[in-house]
């Protein structure tokens, strides 16, 4: 199965600019598939491989003499003193497009990048499919809630696979494997406890003494366990918009976590049928919409697109504010598929405040007919696309 992966255009674009690409993002997102799909002249290189690795560790110099150029290291990070040689190597060749890095490892990725190729690396990041890629492959069904619970994970799609089965697996193997990496856990039973807690928090407010409570740990080993979950692709914490209309505004972020599918697993959600609950409903779909936001904001490489969220002490909200060049968007995500006038109420009451900005508002719903509206514009779930 092919599917077109829009963020290759801007792979494309850059990697006659700089020496090195960088691609990071979750495992099993299909990094190395787009890699090895759009460089197959470039040759392939795991450092997950402990063959390889030893190598490269062991004979920095020895290893990039054998792969000194067009190459793709893949799971870089796991060798972090490799990136002082490359830095040297693309600053005598001035050679463009010498190196791809890619990895799963946001925190130690980036933390070598920036130690080492600051100003010799884009960077770009590879999520789960987005809802314009599984429609570019016939892939996007017309009903929001199987989706909600299948997820966007391309060996899903690919090998048809149930979320029953693939998602136990990913957190057994990946999540407590990386988080692993990042922070000493010593009671990994506290540890999904706690993450099965943050998915009760999905597109809530994020009170950490409450997190903390909860899970009977301090505040700041909440704050370490989220940042390892952040750094390895899981969750996202939105921050709120600051601009002072009054100054009862909310300043803690929301918890969201990037694929819905792991979010449904997490609950203990398997069938549509469980989601009877129109609180659940509407919290699955935010955090779906939310995240699909997220996911082609990067897939689109639109670096100077901004993704917040607005409320204020007596629960006016927006449930994201995107800042672009020219304008600002509003927007409210509602889950259901019939469209009233008191869905437009937040919205209108930022709209009544902000007086400097040009807006747009939108209200994004769980049906499938586009409308046009002098209060806003009326867009389907599956019509979400950020470069429109």
């Amino acid at each position: 199965m092919l599917v077109y992966r829009k963020i290759g255009d801007s792979l494309k674009q850059l990697i006659d600019k700089y020496p090195i690409i960088a691609l990071t993002g979750p495992r099993q997102s299909g990094k190395t598939t787009l890699l090895k799909e759009m460089f197959s002249d470039y040759r392939y290189v795991s450092l997950e491989n402990p063959n390889l690795r030893d190598f490269a560790e062991s004979d920095p110099l020895g290893f990039l003499q054998q792969y000194d150029k067009n190459v793709i290291f893949d799971e870089v990070q796991r060798v972090p003193h490799l990136f002082s040689y490359i830095q040297a190597i693309v600053d005598d060749s001035r050679i463009m497009g010498q190196f791809i890095l890619s990895g799963s490892q946001n925190f130690h990725l980036m933390q070598s990048i920036t130690q080492s190729l600051a100003g010799r690396v884009a960077i770009f990041r590879l999520f789960p499919f987005d809802f314009q890629e599984l429609k570019s492959a016939g892939l996007l069904q017309n009903d929001y809630m199987t989706h909600l619970i299948k997820g966007f994970y391309p060996a899903i799609y690919d090998r048809n696979i149930r979320a029953a089965d693939f998602y136990p697996n990913y957190i057994e193997t990946y999540i407590q494997r990386d988080v692993s990496e990042l922070i000493a856990i010593h009671d990994m039973s506290l540890f999904r406890k706690f993450l099965a807690l943050c998915a009760t928090g999905a597109g809530q407010i994020l009170n950490m003494s409450t997190l903390a409570k909860k899970c009977g740990i301090s505040s700041p080993t909440v704050r370490s366990w989220l940042s390892a979950l952040e750094n390895s692709y899981v969750l996202f914490l939105l921050q709120p918009y600051y601009k002072n209309f009054s100054k009862r505004i909310i300043k803690a972020p929301k918890l969201y976590f990037y694929d819905t599918g792991l979010l449904c697993n997490l609950l203990r959600i398997s069938d549509v049928s469980q989601i009877n609950n129109e609180t659940i409903k509407g919290a699955l779909f935010e955090n779906m919409i939310v995240s699909e936001y997220m996911k082609q904001k990067y897939h689109n490489n639109e670096r100077q697109m901004d993704l917040w969220y607005w409320r204020d002490s007596e629960k006016n909200e927006v449930d994201l504010l995107i800042e672009k060049r020219q304008e600002t968007e509003i927007i409210e995500i509602k889950a259901t598929q019939t469209v009233m006038s008191d869905l437009f109420k937040g919205l209108n009451h930022y709209a009544a405040l902000e007086t400097e900005v040009k807006l747009t508002k939108t209200l994004v719903y769980g049906g499938n007919e586009s409308q046009k509206r002098s209060v806003a514009r009326v867009l389907p779930w599956n019509e979400v696309n950020v470069s429109v």
